[in-house]
Order: C-alpha cells, then structure tokens, then sequence
C-alpha cells in the first residue's frame, strides 16, 4: 500500500520533551516494543489511559479464559460420577467466581507494572492526542499536561466494544464483552445478539452458569467462516449444552423496562431476556487521537491504515494490533511488535504470509490454523481430506470426552498440509505441532509417521493423517 497527498503541517510553539519511541497505547505490541527499547538503553515514552498491561489481561484472553476454566468445571462436576467420583450440585458463588478472574487479572497486571518500571522506561498515565506529526500533547491522569515528540511513533490504541445500530439497543444498557465480566450477577435469561466467536464463547459459559442463553444471528448460518461439518459439530454440543441458537433472525428494536429486556426481531417474534449481550464486533480506538494532525490515514470504519511492513500514511509513524486491522488476537499483536522492532531497525519484515492460528475456547475447543477446505478448493489446490472422529484417540477416552472432531486438508499433489481444524479436548494445544509441521514445510507423512508419546491428544495426528475421507 502506498500513500501519498498533502498533510496539515502545525508548528509547536511549547516546550516538547524529545524520545526516541512513543508509545500510545500499552497492549501487547506496544508495551513490548517499549520495554525492549528501554532496555536498551533509548528513551522511550508509552502513554496508556490506565489499563496496565492492556486489554487482553484486564477484559479479554485472560479474564474470560478464567471463566472458561470455572465454566468447564460445572460441566465436569456434572459428570463426576462417569470418572468414580460423587461430589454433590455444583452451583456458582457469584463472589468466588468475582474473585477467581479479578485474582488472576491483578497478578497479571502487577507482573506488568514491574516489568514496565524495571524496563526504565516512562510510563505516563493519560491520555494522548496528536498535534503534530509524531507529537503528542498528553492530558494527564492526576492532572497536568506534558507534550512529547517521537523520532519513531507506535499507535498501538486497540479496540473496545462496539454497539450496532439496532434502534433502542444502546439505551437499553446491553452488557458487552467486557462489562459481562464485571459479574454483578448471573441472568436468568439472556440474549446475545451476534453468533461470532465471541459471542458463542460467552453463551456456553453462561449456559453453564445456569443462564437460559438464546444467541442470534442475522446471517443464514453459525460459524461462516468455518467448513459446514466442522461447525455443525460444534453447535451441536452448544445445543446439547442448553444454548438455544437461532439464525437468520435480525434485531429490530430492542425495549428494557426495568428489569426486562425485549428484542422484537425482524419476523415478528418478540423474545424477553434479564440482559442482552451485544456480541457484534469491535471498533478501533481512533476517533479522539487527532490523527489528522499527524498525518495518518484511517478506513471507512477509523481502522489505521498500515502497508504490509505496519508502516502508516506519516513518516516513522507505525501502528500496530487491533487498531491497525490486524486479526484481533494477542498472539497477531505480538508478531506486530516483532515487525515493527525490525523495520525502526532498518529492516524489511513484513505481514505477508503470516501463519495465524486461532482458538475458540468452547467445551470442546475449536482450534484452526491455514485453510479451510472451501478456502483450499477455492485456491484452486488438488486438496485431499482427512477426518478423524475425536472418540479414536485414547486419550479422549480417558479423559471421558470424546466429543469432536479433527479435519486436515492436504494438497494432494505436494503432500503440503494447507490447514486443519481440529474440535475437541486440549485443541488448542495439539493445533501448535501442526502449525510447527507447516512452518518448517513438512509434508503430511512427517505427523503421520512420527513417534508422538502415548497417551496424549497429539498422539490422535498419527492416526488423522491415515483417515482420509476421499
């Protein structure tokens, strides 16, 4: 991508303090493009409103996985009798469940704040907006203002909640999937409008926590993104699990009065809920930055616009994570920092061809990494399918989970292995030897014949790439 026209220019007539990286915004690329700078000795300025470490400890991976884990343990103690032990009715303590997640988000955080101090550098607590290119004038937190300019910039501001346009949802007062986590109670009833990864996440968790959860989706189907069989898979288990799915259904209007919440949708039907989630994605934090006067370039929807090198439209001015579009996900974050680090650096790395895998942290996980099967045919490659049902590998059964199923696609011709998904146990683990497979080219027969210890889940790679379904 290239980027050209005229940029304001706007002369700063007050004192600025001059660094060698600011930092704005403190998520994982951010934060860790900052503390590797500073320990080498480079003055380096990271501005965060006050969300230390940022969003993935405070309100996103950590804090729900959290609940994942505790969510998962309803469902086993429901089945404790299958593995010899009687342990009575599990229920949910609202404080100790609280507890549980805000416990592992504060040591996280804590851990974050000591390394940033140990890092030596300058951690400011405020907001920042730019008034020039590379320059920002920052409003304190406990009051004040300081004026800092960059020799390299980073906007690493991320992406919060975002509300969709359905008339009423916004006063109703939707949770979202941060404010849900506050956990001040458990509802009865609830609507998650939006049948996203996010979205069926939440719904099976508090399905286990004892809520009656209806998700809609505007779209003819779950899942879209997903091959057709592994999908149906996996809702089949949010059924089983009590999580009522509908599809096609399109919010209308949505009406709280007092404690009720009523969403009329498209077709008529009207359904009342104690809380709506709204799952409908997220927006980038772009819009009170004064990126104008920095000279960089936003989308339609106020994503920073980056080339392949996370570059922006301004000179040594880069953006990175969710704010520059890239796949919502920590581990994508991290990459960022590492492609920034080595372009401020000189060098030419760049975004293309990134091996993303991506987990949903359902019971059972979804794990993926490359192609779907209608993405490879799509591709035009000469594909070759293999499928294994989760209740063939041992360790499945000694786990008494076998529900799931493994899917691997593999270009006949080359013996490449193009992707797989894999639904069941410990998924999101043993999607990591596959991906590790495909990083270093190995073809198929690499898993199929490999001595992988006895018994794990892993082990179910050898038996996957001799089921093949064509």
């Amino acid at each position: 991508m290239a980027f050209g026209g005229r940029r304001a220019v706007v002369v700063v007539s007050r004192d600025v303090e001059d660094v060698d990286l600011l930092v704005v915004g403190g998520g994982k690329a951010g934060k860790t493009l900052a503390m590797d700078t500073a320990r080498a000795g480079q003055r380096v300025v990271m501005v965060e409103r006050g969300m230390i470490g940022g969003t993935c400890i405070n309100v996103a991976c950590i804090p729900t996985k959290s609940l994942v884990t505790s969510a998962r343990l309803m469902r086993r103690a429901a089945t404790a009798e299958a593995l010899g032990l009687r342990l009575g009715q599990a229920e949910v303590d609202l404080e100790l469940l609280r507890s549980h997640k805000e416990d592992v988000v504060s040591g996280m955080v804590e851990v974050n704040r000591r390394q940033f101090v140990d890092s030596g550098m300058d951690l400011v607590l405020g907001t920042a907006r730019f008034i020039a290119e590379r320059t920002v004038e920052i409003a304190l937190n406990d009051g004040g203002r300081r004026l800092v300019r960059g020799t390299d910039v980073v906007i690493n501001t991320g992406t919060v909640p975002r509300i969709a346009p359905v008339p009423g949802l916004a006063t109703a007062k939707p949770l979202t999937s941060e404010s849900i986590m506050d956990l001040h109670h458990i509802p009865d009833r609830l609507v998650v409008i939006g049948g996203g990864y996010v979205g069926l996440e939440f719904a099976q968790m508090f399905a286990a926590f004892g809520s009656r959860v209806t998700v809609l989706e505007r779209g003819p189907r779950l899942l879209p993104r997903e091959d057709s069989d592994v999908a149906e898979a996996l809702l089949g288990y949010l059924r089983e699990d009590g999580v009522e799915l509908v599809t096609g259904a399109a919010a209308k209007e949505v009406v709280r009065e007092g404690g009720t919440v009523s969403v009329l949708l498209e077709d008529g039907r009207r359904l009342e809920a104690d809380d709506v989630l709204a799952a409908t994605g997220r927006a980038p934090v772009t819009g009170e930055l004064g990126l104008d006067a920095a000279g960089v370039r936003t989308d339609e929807n106020g994503f920073v616009q980056v080339d392949d090198r996370l570059a922006t439209s301004a000179p040594r001015t880069w953006a990175v994570g969710d704010v520059a579009g890239s796949p919502q996900f920590t581990h994508v974050s991290l990459d960022d920092y590492r492609i920034v680090k080595a372009n401020i650096a000189g060098g030419d790395r760049s975004t293309n061809g990134r091996l993303v895998p991506w987990n949903l942290f359902t019971d059972p996980e979804l794990a993926r990494v490359g192609l779907t099967e209608g993405q490879a045919r799509a591709e035009g490659h000469n594909v070759r399918i293999a499928k294994l049902p989760v209740m063939a590998i041992p360790r499945a059964r000694t786990l008494r989970d076998t529900r799931g199923l493994w899917k691997a696609i593999v270009d006949r011709d080359s013996e490449q292995i193009l992707g797989v998904a894999l639904l069941g146990p410990e998924a999101a683990e043993v999607v990591t030897v596959v991906q590790t497979a495909m990083l270093a080219g190995l073809p198929y027969t690499a898993l199929r014949d490999g001595m992988i210890a006895h018994p794990t889940m892993a082990e179910g790679l050898n038996a996957l790439f001799t089921a093949w379904a064509d």
